[in-house]
């Protein structure tokens, strides 16, 4: 079998349609094109081209759950649990069922992601810790428990936490800025900051503080 043509797709230009016998068989991107030698003329085994459709998979694959990563840093798990709903059937609007990725195809995808560092679980931390509530505020013990839900190993937390210029004297102040108008009742409101992650006697004594009496 031989490829017949090569043409850019209208929607995505960096998507090239292969053409084989005259009818088209898959697409990759133009770096695949180049990386795997696919020119016209060449001629290619069933095997071979089954293959090449797995490349295909592949490159979507990626291109797709790196779109994701760059969106904002992700951790480990956040782009397993991705990368995992690919792997499972839909059902299109038209009710045909379209086949998840393999495993195989999503495992490659993690591990090349990971490579080039666009996973990595200390920036992720990192960047949660000076990001997470910039103005708002967030005590150490919630972002604590809100990596961890995100799969973020302890020992990371702990190290990123203490690298950090955040303290919850300084985070405990934006966040009665921001929310003690909304309370009438002192003792409500210290609750609320408790719930926050704040022990009740930084809550006491921020609140008690001339700046905020």
């Amino acid at each position: 079998m031989k490829i017949t043509g090569l043409s850019s797709q209208q929607k995505d230009k960096n998507r090239i349609n292969v053409m084989v016998d005259g009818k088209y068989r898959f697409s990759l991107d133009i770096f695949q094109v180049a990386d795997l030698g696919i020119r016209v003329g060449k001629e290619y085994t069933d095997e071979e081209l089954t293959e090449l459709e797995t490349e295909s998979l592949f490159g979507k694959a990626y291109t797709r759950a790196l779109e994701y990563a760059l969106m904002r840093p992700h951790s480990s798990k956040e782009m397993r649990d991705y990368l995992f709903r690919k792997t499972r059937d839909t059902r299109t609007k038209t009710g045909e069922v379209k086949k998840g990725l393999p495993v195989s195809i999503t495992t490659r995808v993690f591990n090349r992601l990971t490579e080039k560092g666009y996973i990595d679980d200390e920036k992720f931390t990192r960047y949660w810790v000076e990001n997470r509530n910039l103005t708002k505020g967030a005590s150490q013990r919630k972002l604590t428990a809100e990596l961890r839900a995100k799969g973020v190993a302890s020992t990371i937390i702990e190290s990123q936490l203490n690298e950090s210029s955040r303290s919850d004297e300084d985070e405990l102040k934006k966040v009665i800025a921001k929310k003690q108008g909304r309370y009438a009742d002192e003792q409500k409101f210290m609750q609320y900051l408790v719930r926050q992650g704040f022990s009740y006697d930084e809550v006491k004594r921020a609140l008690s503080a001339d700046d905020y009496s």
